[in-house]
């Protein structure tokens, strides 16, 4: 009888003492971007580990992003408008919203899988979401909310896949390759590993806000020639003399903007890859970087993350739409056989055509669209290189990164000048004609759909 009053004494004071705790908070469990950060960078590592090259890797960010942003649009409509419904071929997320959910965690799972779908290696992506997840429930978010969180995120992430899988890639996995044309002036594949060229068919991905691929049509390059008075060859000694001259300041940034994931070292007799981040993941992490250094919440974070991707993504559609209409020769190449037989560029030469610069064509576009967005003063440090063995560098602004971006392709001996200019004007186009065409804050969209 005396354990039984034992027991039943205990029982009610736990319960007593149960019904009297508070529950807990959570509400700040995610309220900056970091988490957010963590999982682009976990995407990152996966797509150099993959070799993704670099338009495929800004489809990876883009619709990841996208994904996230979508959850921020659905939870926050007063503020965040929804881009589905905006881009080409889409249609809105028409899906309620359950009333336990737990916005932040709902976009982090949606980023993951979307991210994790669209990648080879997906242990990686799911062993840092379950990590990152079991993370979150020690802050103590109910199991219910969770459970209802992460769900609903996999429900907006199945609609962005759906999205996405109408783009034309799939498709294009199967289109033939890139038979190299024996004619003067075209592209060659370079040394040391003589890849053939990449994504030729990649201007037919459907673009998400560009009309098409040859929208802005640039400048072609100037008339191929071998004569040493014609203005092709000045282009080629001016990257052959500007190897030469090199100051360590131009190969540094030559160096730092390198984002070659193709890069090949030869040892003797044995060839081994050495993986790098690509450009556009490089943009992303400055998009990561940039939404920190402005002190933005996790909304304002995937915002830029979703908008940045986006941007790239119509870069590269644009570019590669180019760079496989003019099939130009690369410097490498050219110089090999008409100035100096023994000549290496600073940087290793990329897989596919010459005009125009992507890094060029991108970075000018990602920069327009993070100048939008913070504006172009905001002191930037960025540390995107430093896991993979470069130093940090400072800067006062995306205007700045995106010029010290594209003139690294000349430093590097990869590029001649007209690929340069002609790509950063076409990045600029790009970037305006999204900042044109769609918008994430509700007012401006009302304003464009009455145009």
């Amino acid at each position: 009888m005396r354990t039984l009053k034992l027991i039943c004494l205990t029982l009610i004071l736990s319960l007593a003492f149960s019904a009297c705790q508070e529950p807990v908070d959570y509400s700040n469990a995610i309220s900056d971007g970091q988490y957010f950060h963590r999982a682009q960078n976990r995407v990152t590592e996966v797509i150099i580990h993959d070799i993704f090259s670099p338009p495929v890797a800004v489809r990876i960010y883009s619709y990841a992003s996208l994904a996230a942003y979508e959850v921020v649009a659905a939870t926050d409509p007063a503020n965040y408008a929804s881009l589905m419904g905006q881009l080409n071929g889409s249609e809105p997320i028409q899906m309620p919203v359950p009333e336990n959910v737990y916005p932040p965690l709902a976009a982090l799972a949606a980023y993951y899988q979307v991210g994790t779908t669209l990648i080879f290696s997906e242990e990686k992506m799911n062993e840092h979401r379950d990590a990152v997840f079991a993370e979150l429930q020690e802050k103590g978010i109910p199991e219910e909310v969770f459970e209802a969180s992460v769900n609903y995120g996999r429900e907006v992430a199945s609609k962005v896949l759906a999205y996405a899988k109408k783009d034309n890639y799939h498709e294009s996995r199967s289109f033939p390759k890139y038979s190299v044309v024996n004619q003067p002036g075209t592209w060659q594949p370079t040394p040391p590993a003589y890849m053939e060229a990449i994504e030729p068919h990649w201007n037919k991905i459907r673009t998400f806000v560009l009309d098409s691929a040859a929208q802005f049509k640039i400048a072609p390059p100037p008339p191929y020639s071998t004569d040493p008075s014609s203005e092709f060859y000045k282009l080629a000694k001016e990257v052959y003399d500007a190897k030469q001259n090199a100051t360590p300041e131009e190969t540094a940034i030559a160096m730092f903007w390198d984002c070659n994931p193709y890069k090949m070292n030869v040892k003797g007799h044995v060839m081994f890859a050495e993986k790098k981040i690509t450009p556009g993941g490089h943009w992303m992490g400055i998009a990561s970087i940039a939404s920190a250094a402005a002190g933005k919440d996790w909304k304002g974070t995937v915002e830029a993350l979703a908008l940045t991707g986006i941007s790239l993504n119509e870069a590269f559609i644009a570019c590669w739409d180019e760079k496989y209409r003019s099939k130009l020769i690369r410097p490498e190449t050219y110089i090999n056989q008409y100035i100096d037989e023994d000549w290496v560029p600073l940087l290793q030469t990329p897989p596919f055509p010459e005009h125009t610069s992507g890094h060029s064509v991108a970075s000018t576009a990602a920069a327009y669209t993070l100048t939008q967005l913070f504006g172009d003063e905001l002191p930037i440090v960025d540390s995107t290189e430093v896991a993979y063995g470069l130093p940090i560098r400072e800067f006062k602004g995306f205007t700045q990164m995106a010029q010290e971006a594209a003139i690294s392709r000349f430093y590097g001996g990869i590029h001649y000048m007209p690929a340069i200019t002609e790509g950063s004007k076409q990045g600029k186009q790009v970037g305006e004609w999204i900042w044109k065409k769609v918008s994430t804050k509700p007012d401006r969209v009302a304003m464009l759909e009455r145009r």
